[in-house]
C-alpha cells in the first residue's frame, strides 16, 4: 500500500462503508412497522461509524482523530446491538447475523488497533479517557510535517493488519 492520501484509502473505512450498504439493504426486508424503528436505528449507527472516521481524518489534532476513532468504535458496537435485536426478532437468518457480526468484530479490532497505534504517537499520552498533547508556543510553525507523520503511522498500522476478504 502506498501513501494514505484520504480517509477513503483506509481499509477500515472501506470495510465499514461496505457493511453499511449491506446492512441498509438488509433493513429493507424488515417488516414495514420497523422502517422507522429498528431499521432506522441500525441504518444510522452503521453509517455513523465510517462517517466519524472521515470526520476525524482531517483534524490537525491527534486527540480529535483518536476521539473520532473511539466514537466510531462505539457506533460499531451499537450497530452490533441492533443486529442482535434483528436476529432475535428473526429478521436475519442465523448465518447472515453471524457473518455481519464477525465482520463488525473485525472492524472493531481494526479500530482498536489503530486507536492504540495513534495513542502512542509522539507527544501524545493517554490516561484513562483523557488525551493530552505537548504544548506548542504561540506563533509556532504549522504542524503539517507532524500531520504527515500521523498519517504514516496510520498507513503502517494498516499494512501490519492481517486482512480477510468478506465471505458473501
Amino acid at each position: 500500500m502506498g501513501q494514505l492520501k484520504s480517509f477513503r484509502d483506509l481499509k477500515v473505512y472501506q470495510k465499514l462503508k461496505a457493511l453499511h450498504i449491506e446492512v441498509h439493504n438488509e433493513t429493507l426486508s424488515f417488516p414495514k412497522f420497523e422502517t422507522y424503528e429498528l431499521g432506522s436505528q441500525v441504518r444510522r449507527s452503521s453509517n455513523s461509524a465510517p462517517a466519524l472516521i472521515a470526520e476525524g481524518w482531517g483534524s490537525r489534532h491527534t486527540n480529535i482523530y483518536i476521539e473520532a476513532i473511539n466514537r466510531a468504535l462505539g457506533e460499531v458496537r451499537e450497530t452490533q446491538h441492533h443486529i442482535d435485536v434483528a436476529n432475535e426478532k428473526k429478521y436475519l437468518s442465523a448465518q447472515r447475523f453471524q457473518e455481519l457480526d464477525d465482520r463488525y468484530d473485525e472492524c472493531g479490532r481494526m479500530l482498536e488497533g489503530l486507536h492504540q497505534a495513534l495513542s502512542g504517537w509522539r507527544g501524545t499520552t493517554r490516561t484513562g479517557s483523557v488525551i493530552q498533547e505537548e504544548s506548542v508556543e504561540y506563533g509556532s510553525k504549522p504542524i503539517l510535517p507532524a500531520l504527515s507523520q500521523l498519517f504514516e503511522i496510520t498507513r503502517q498500522f494498516e499494512e501490519s493488519f492481517q486482512w480477510q476478504k468478506p465471505t458473501t
